[in-house]
């Protein structure tokens, strides 16, 4: 099985696909990666050379941000927008949408599942007292 960047590839895939399993690696990032080693699209993971396999982990290394670095990254940009108190920093915060989306209805993946306020039923007035 190919361990690249701390994941491992699916064996069954196409390379071209199992790359985008690893966090920070798309589609287009991936067949940038190929092209960039020689390594076919259309080969199956469990195909691959050791050859192939270090100059995919190479290539990715030395050229992209993925993983726990990325996550790492992106977890400090939202941490600094909060810290300085920007409108995006404070949506962070309040876990609504950050690019101006529709709050009023929709926005249910950002904000969680419907609240219901407590509705309370009128005592029945009673009839002859």
């Amino acid at each position: 099985m190919a361990r690249i960047a701390g994941v491992d590839l699916p064996r069954t895939k196409r390379v071209e696909i199992a790359l985008s399993y690893i966090h920070g690696i798309g589609r287009s990032s991936a067949t940038k990666i190929l092209a960039e080693t020689g390594v076919d699209p259309g080969k199956k993971v469990s195909d691959l050379t050791d050859a192939e396999v270090a100059a995919l982990r190479k290539a990715i290394e030395s050229g992209y941000k993925v993983e726990g670095v990325l996550r790492a990254e992106v977890r400090d940009h939202i941490k600094r927008l909060i810290e300085i108190g920007c409108h995006k920093g404070t949506r962070h915060k309040r876990g609504l949408p950050v690019r101006g989306q529709r709050t009023r209805t929709n926005a249910r993946t950002r904000k969680g599942p419907k609240k219901s306020s407590g509705v309370l039923k009128k005592k029945r007035a009673r009839g002859g007292e």
